[in-house]
């Protein structure tokens, strides 16, 4: 039976809970796009545009394993709207708000959907805040760290023709790095997903075996597709992890059916 038998309530007071829950995110959110909008100017030239830099930190490893990058092209920024620079100002500390914030938003919503759940869900589900918040840092880590710094590797030093000069414009350039970054703390979250999806029995981890030369294919064409630069070191950079958070997932998978083995017979009586 749930774990909280004594709060059966009515439909309008559980939107009260998921509307309090949801203030209680916006003001973490808040409180991040607040820090962010204080210190942007400094976030905005030692982090978001350090990727740009020949002596970023991942180009200096690469160096280290014999891929010596060559001094970064130069590319000028500029704004040609008004309002630009202060919009993409705003979107980039929303950004910034979300990541920080992004642990008590998943706590917020396991508090509000712990007290329907039943015993053994709960306890199945023990720990789901930490990986889940861990994942994602782990994956903006990732798209920050290597996603970012290979593709602007890649575009800066690309050129149709020499007299061509690469003027971008900020907010393409702030609008990409964010777009990367948080789509690859949300592609971490790929173990959790299949967890989801085998606990609700649409998965398992003999079918997920099957399909596993096709994961590594995907891993290998993504790496090609979402890291233009034709060095065969840049692509496994991104298809390596991919398998590996494949091979992640079927680990998390099975042993999830072996927990919940105990459980299955009663599967129809709760």
């Amino acid at each position: 039976m749930p774990l909280d038998q004594e709060r059966n309530l009515p439909f309008w007071a559980h939107l009260d809970e998921l509307r309090t829950r949801l203030i209680r995110s916006l003001i973490a959110v808040g409180i991040g796009v607040v820090v962010a909008f204080w210190k942007l100017n400094w976030i905005l030239e030692k982090v978001v545009l350090a990727p740009m830099q020949s002596d970023f930190i991942t180009f200096r490893v690469l160096c280290r394993v014999g891929a010596c990058v060559e001094r970064m092209a130069r590319v000028r920024l500029q704004a040609i709207a008004p309002s630009e620079q202060f919009l993409k100002a705003l979107v980039l500390s929303f950004a910034i708000g979300v990541i920080i914030a992004f642990p008590y938003i998943v706590w917020q919503v396991w508090q509000f959907i712990r007290p329907g759940l039943y015993r053994h869900e709960a306890r199945a589900l023990k720990g789901i805040v930490f990986y889940i918040s861990g994942l994602f840092f782990v994956g903006v880590l990732f798209g920050y760290y290597v996603l970012v710094p290979l593709m602007m590797r890649f575009f800066m030093g690309f050129q149709l023709m020499s007299e061509v000069e690469n003027i971008w414009r900020i907010g393409d350039v702030i609008g990409l790095i964010v777009q990367t970054v948080l789509a690859s703390g949300l592609a971490f979250q790929l173990p959790v997903l299949l967890w989801g999806l085998s606990w609700a029995g649409l998965v398992t981890a003999e079918g997920l075996i099957r399909w596993r030369r096709y994961a590594i294919l995907a891993a290998v064409v993504l790496g090609g597709v979402l890291t233009p630069s034709p060095d065969v070191l840049s692509q496994l950079l991104l298809a390596l992890p991919l398998w590996g958070l494949y091979e992640v997932s079927v680990l998390v998978v099975r042993l999830s059916e072996r927990r919940r083995r105990p459980f299955l017979p009663f599967a129809g009586i709760r």
